[in-house]
């Protein structure tokens, strides 16, 4: 009988010491931690390719252009990230990155010679932006949450409806003569760097600590593996995630004013076919479809490394017409790598 509760005590020690340790580390194993550095290799590869192909890969001119022009579609990572880990999805994003915006070039810019009404002044070009942003996560989530429909049919419904009603009011043209508060985000450096890489770099970083170490973090993973057990353990289930899909069509109109801001003006199109490769770059950075899994750490990477292909590719002298061809190939072949690398993470 003694030896037994030595051995009772023994485990309960062992389990008390593991639990601290994954306390400590934000609820993540450190496999986990191990599993976010998968990609690392594959950009490094991927840079000593790139300055074989052509020594400009390297040069800081050439990857600041790589970083700028990913950071937009990294911002719908992110909020793709966020909302797939709650074990939901998105497909509304790229339309929400062209009407945001689309919808506050409408009412500023000059009637007639920049296809706008010009009932606002440029100043409100931002909030407009951002509410529209904050309207269309409102909706998306009282018809997911509030009346229980299926998420993917939701935003792929939204998807087609905001696409629509920006290609209404645009006329089918593209926007332009942009204020200045429109072109800012996209034009302007901050410390000898766009502005836009700051805004990227900064959000990730945020969602890094908020998703590692916070309590809220927590229970997204939480919800994302098992909602009920979640709602068991006292966690605000439908809170976190009426959170979750409004800031992630925030960070979409967000991304929407980045990529005006640097091309100058609004498409009838802008956006359209983004969605692709946003879900591409999560489950390649190690997301799971099936929620509960990944990190925001693994899905920048995953992003960042499809840029950096595609700026090789381009480098390389490829057509065009080919590269999405071979970027939807690169993305099977790193699909299936990571599966067999990362045991069952795209589970």
């Amino acid at each position: 009988m003694p030896e037994t509760v030595v051995a009772d005590a023994s485990a309960t020690a062992t389990d008390a010491h593991r639990a601290k340790r994954i306390a400590l580390l934000g609820g993540r194993i450190p496999l986990a931690r191990l599993r976010d550095l998968a990609l690392v290799p594959a950009i490094v590869a991927i840079a000593i390719v790139g300055q074989i192909v052509n020594p400009v890969f390297l040069q800081a001119d050439n990857l600041i252009n790589v970083l700028q022009t990913m950071s937009e579609m990294a911002l719908l990572v992110l909020a793709q990230t966020m909302i797939l880990i709650v074990k939901k999805m998105d497909l509304s994003l790229e339309s929400t990155m062209g009407l945001a915006p689309g919808v506050a070039a409408w009412l500023v810019v000059p009637a007639g010679a920049g296809h706008g009404l010009g009932l606002i002044p440029g100043g409100l070009s931002i909030p407009v932006t951002l509410a529209v942003g904050l309207l269309i996560g409102v909706i998306n989530s009282v018809l997911i949450i509030r009346f229980g429909l299926n998420g993917f049919i939701v935003t792929l419904g939204m998807l087609i409806v905001l696409r629509g009603i920006l290609t209404g009011i645009s006329g089918g043209q593209t926007f332009f003569q942009l204020p200045s508060s429109m072109l800012y985000l996209g034009t302007a450096e901050w410390i000898g760097m766009p502005a836009s890489i700051w805004i990227c770099l900064a959000l990730f970083a945020v969602a890094i600590v908020v998703l590692g170490w916070t309590s809220f973090g927590r229970s997204l993973y939480a919800i994302g593996g098992n909602v009920d057990a979640a709602k068991a353990a006292g966690i605000r289930t439908d809170r976190v995630l009426w959170i979750v899909i409004v800031t992630g069509s925030l960070l979409a109109a967000l991304a929407g004013l980045m990529l005006s801001g640097r091309l100058a003006s609004v498409a009838s199109a802008q956006g359209n076919g983004y969605i692709f490769t946003v879900f591409a770059a999560a489950v390649i950075g190690g997301i799971s479809l099936n929620g509960g899994k990944g990190t925001v750490f693994g899905a920048f990477s995953g992003i960042l490394l499809l840029f950096m292909i595609q700026n090789v590719l381009t480098l390389a002298g490829v057509p065009a017409q080919w590269i999405g061809a071979l970027n939807g190939l690169i993305i099977l072949v790193a699909l299936t790598i990571s599966r067999i690398t990362g045991g069952k993470v795209q589970e």
